[in-house]
């Protein structure tokens, strides 16, 4: 999960793709870059580190041009150094800057098709520049007196017809554009969006909704799967769909975890998602638990609150903030290994013992992944003098690993992977363990749009809408293991 933004404007963008990158950061805290378009230069600046660490003034400085395009990134398996940081660039054809978020599940068969049939090397393990050199590639063997829109269709389509995952991208060509796509099942989110300027019309696109509200941009819609948009130079903007036929599947995890609740994906609410969440999780409680004895429902922060929110009202029991949060740590999810997940709950959160203290709390979490925080949590609430700790998860159980742009660890280190609800329930030392039900989680997010017929549920259901070669699951088993991360890490 990364965060992308582009902009084509009529003066210099540096400073708005930096307050977008702002509002995206919870989608990546490893590293940020941003590159710009100034004449026939390319500028470009990317470290690791937080979008207010990587940019200075000084790097600010140089970041003119009124084309450009911003990344964070959080480390996927396999691509956790400092290379990885993105934008990446070619300077073959006309010179190409590219941003990406997902993940492909081809990336060894493309990664050799680039050297053998291609003659490009790829220098990084991202796939990030494995789908820049295709785009690249499929640009340069067109015969063309002038680059104009249907080279770059036909490039993306090129693209898609090889790359096989979720993949949300933005480009810039130098002397044309900007150029944004996304997969043809549209996995990961994209979003456009138009402003009136003084001097003109400008354009954005956004890997969320977030990102054109803060920079007061329109919302115009989602890119529609396979489509691409192309934004031209001087503001001309052009669009193709270029794939055809792929069931429409947006990650459902999106609204789930990875989301702001104040943005819109695939024309629905993800804060309404998550209030219907709430709703249908508290119908399932009193279905199957109608003698509970829940004295108050409390929110792990921040995801889960207003999920939590509502399903308090379902069961008609008090809502309760229990623990206050410490904003200056990062999501745990996305730590690197499990020592320092264990050391950082305890750094983020603080229980208030008053909201504990003899009662009986049901603590709402969004997911339960690995199991750490949740057991973590439990304790704190034991601890806080808590007479019985209930513990309900506004998504199923997590029993298989996202392939698709989310880097959830190996199947054996999520702690639903072949495991009953009872057995999870004990590991994490709570009293009772409730989990919504899939269908009720599809539910709650397609009654915001009712075109929305399938998503991807991979991390539940085991479903892969792409296909997934075995060989590739067992290889991303090996890589993302706490034992492999701590190895390059140390390496």
């Amino acid at each position: 999960m990364c965060g992308i933004i582009g902009i084509v404007g009529t003066a210099n963008v540096a400073s708005a793709l930096y307050d977008g990158l702002t509002v995206l950061q919870h989608r990546g805290q490893d590293a940020a870059g941003i590159a710009t378009v100034d004449g026939a230069r390319l500028r470009l600046h990317k470290q690791k580190g937080l979008v207010r660490d990587v940019f200075t003034q000084k790097a600010m400085d140089k970041l003119r041009g009124h084309i450009g395009i911003g990344h964070c990134r959080y480390p996927t398996a396999g691509s956790e150094d400092v290379d990885e940081a993105q934008p990446f660039y070619v300077n073959s054809p006309y010179g190409i800057a590219f941003a990406h978020n997902g993940n492909l599940v081809n990336t060894e068969a493309l990664s050799r098709e680039m050297f053998e049939q291609d003659r490009r090397h790829i220098n990084t393990n991202s796939d990030s520049e494995i789908l820049l050199n295709i785009l690249a590639h499929e640009l340069q063997i067109q015969e063309r007196m002038q680059l104009t829109p249907d080279h770059i269709f036909k490039a993306v389509a090129g693209v898609h017809a090889r790359a096989s995952g979720g993949y949300a991208c933005v480009g810039l060509i130098l002397g044309y554009g900007l150029v944004a796509f996304r997969d043809p099942h549209g996995i990961r989110p994209l979003v456009l969006g138009e402003r009136e300027t003084p001097n003109g019309r400008e354009y954005a696109v956004a890997s969320e909704s977030v990102a054109l509200d803060i920079l007061g941009f329109k919302f115009m819609r989602d890119v529609a799967p396979g489509e691409a948009v192309i934004i031209s130079e001087n503001g001309r903007i052009t669009t193709r769909h270029c794939a055809e036929g792929a069931v429409h599947s947006p990650c459902i995890f999106e609204y789930v975890y990875l989301a702001r609740p104040d943005s819109m994906i695939e024309d629905v609410s993800v804060y309404k998602a998550r209030l219907r969440m709430g709703e249908k999780l508290g119908e399932k409680i009193l279905r199957e638990w109608p003698d509970h004895d829940i004295d108050a429902v409390i929110p792990i922060p921040d995801t889960s609150r207003t999920a939590a929110s509502t399903l308090a009202m379902e069961l008609g029991v008090p809502f309760r903030e229990g623990f206050v949060k410490n904003r200056y740590i990062g999501r745990t999810f996305i730590m690197p290994g499990q020592g320092e997940r264990v050391q950082s709950v305890r750094r983020k959160l603080n229980a208030i013992d008053l909201e504990f203290r003899k009662k009986n709390v049901l603590l709402v979490d969004d997911s339960i992944v690995r199991g750490t925080t949740s057991r973590q949590i439990i304790q704190m609430a034991r601890e806080a003098g808590a007479r019985k700790v209930y513990v309900a998860s506004a998504a199923p159980p997590v029993r298989f690993p996202n392939v698709y742009g989310i880097d959830m660890p190996a199947a054996s280190e999520l702690i639903a992977a072949g495991r009953s609800v009872d057995e999870v329930q004990r590991l994490i030392g709570a009293d009772r363990l409730i989990y919504q039900d899939l269908e009720d989680l599809i539910w709650s997010v397609a009654d915001g749009n009712e075109s929305l017929k399938h998503f991807d549920t991979s991390c539940f259901s085991g479903e892969y809408i792409t296909g997934v070669d075995p060989a590739y699951l067992a290889q991303i088993e090996m890589l993302r293991s706490d034992e492999a991360k701590a190895k390059l890490r140390s390496a």
